[in-house]
């Protein structure tokens, strides 16, 4: 969250086993039960809040992946089209271990724990 549940159909299309966080009960859930969720069912998250760095660094640090996107509005075209670049640059189980920044001119990579 808050990216759009359509990106779920998008990721599904493309071989990943994706669910929102609306779609497992976790709408309006604390940022930290998110986490827990991700670690158990072994998912990385895809978000736009930037809480997230802070709270593996500090509550979750054997986390699974996370893609973060950063650096203003995303239409759902680029979110797609940056999330291609990281799953074509980035080999799955690299990302299942990462902290991936994705900005409109880069993508960072920084390995899990830190």
């Amino acid at each position: 969250m808050p990216l759009s549940p359509g990106l779920v159909i998008w990721l599904a299309a493309r071989g990943h086993d994706a669910v929102h966080a609306s779609a497992v009960g976790l709408l309006r859930a604390a940022d930290v039960e998110i986490l827990d969720h991700a670690k158990r069912e072994r998912r990385t998250i895809l978000t736009a809040d930037l809480d997230y760095p802070r709270l593996l660094a500090t509550t979750n640090p054997e986390s699974s992946g996370l893609i973060l996107f950063r650096g203003g509005n995303y239409s759902d075209r680029e979110i797609e089209d940056r999330l291609a670049r990281v799953f074509a640059l980035v080999p799955d189980e690299e990302i299942a271990t990462s902290l991936l920044v994705v900005e409109k001119t880069r993508i960072r990579r920084r390995r899990l724990p830190f």
